[in-house]
């Protein structure tokens, strides 16, 4: 039987969203006082690397002819789209000087990278309020 090609999607489309449950799990271990400072560093790492590296956002890569940038799907902030020029040239924008500035213009151009921002940047700060003694109460 021949096959279009299409591959069928984890869990319905929602297999890229996990790292929503996983922030969610971590608003209730800084609500829940049994949850210790492990348990908080640890989904705040997993919400960090979801959000840098798999969360659903538009590429905005640099591309000739248009000002507002590429519209391709992109996996995380750091991440490019499906192609590999891209990839390396939103990495890239992170090492050259002069390209941060529009890197960090991205993380603001749309509701669905305002988001993904704020939540790395929140768990960013769990994860280090985490580390300090007292925060956490055991």
């Amino acid at each position: 039987m021949a096959t279009s090609g299409a591959r069928k999607a984890a869990f319905g489309g929602l297999g890229k969203w996990w790292g929503v449950l996983a922030g969610f799990l971590l608003i209730a271990a800084w609500i829940n006082k049994a949850a210790g400072p492990p348990v908080v560093i640890g989904l705040s790492a997993i919400v960090l690397l979801w959000c840098f590296f798999q969360a659903p956002v538009t590429c905005k890569a640099e591309v000739r002819g248009r000002p507002d940038g590429c519209r391709n799907n992109a996996a995380g902030l750091l991440l490019g789209c499906h192609i590999r020029q891209h990839r390396w040239q939103k990495l890239k924008m992170l090492i050259v000087r002069r390209q941060i500035r529009a890197f960090c213009r991205g993380l603001f151009s749309d509701g669905k990278a305002v988001v993904v921002t704020l939540a790395g940047v929140g768990s960013f700060a769990s994860g280090l309020a985490a580390l300090i003694p007292g925060v956490v109460v055991r």
